[in-house]
């Protein structure tokens, strides 16, 4: 296991605009209030999304995409670098009308209502790149 300590710099709450992109939206604030490591929850509702499923078996992610209005049920993740800009992991559950929940990486999904706390560390993270499981993680 790979960890280390860490110290709050700031603490934030956000609505996120109206047809904006809901990732995009969390990556702003953090452009915004400098995080360059940072940890979220947000909840609210999409117009439409795509999550990823992540095939541990192909190390691939496979998409699942929706046209139609979600709950956000629950949305957590979390805000590090990679490649040069600011990276927000998001993870969702997203429920439709009857209830059913969807949930996986949230890659992309346009804003109908959304509200997020962000609690920003002081030091900066990166992720890299890891052989076993083809993903980049915090170092």
């Amino acid at each position: 296991m790979n960890y280390r300590a860490v110290e709050t710099a700031g603490e934030y709450v956000a609505r996120l605009e109206t047809g904006a992109d809901w990732r995009g939206e969390i990556e702003a604030l953090a452009d915004e209030v400098e995080a360059d490591a940072a940890w979220f929850t947000a909840l609210g509702a999409v117009q439409d999304a795509e999550l990823w499923f992540y095939d541990q078996t192909t190390c691939e992610y496979e998409p699942i995409a929706f046209d139609e209005p979600l709950e956000v049920a629950s949305c957590v993740g979390n805000v590090s670098w990679l490649e040069n800009e600011r990276f927000a992991h998001t993870h969702a559950v997203l429920s439709g009308p009857d209830g059913t929940a969807y949930a996986g990486h949230l890659n992309e999904a346009t804003v109908w209502a959304g509200e997020v706390y962000m609690r920003v560390f002081e030091d900066g993270l990166e992720r890299a790149y890891d052989e076993t499981t083809e993903l980049d993680l915090w170092l």
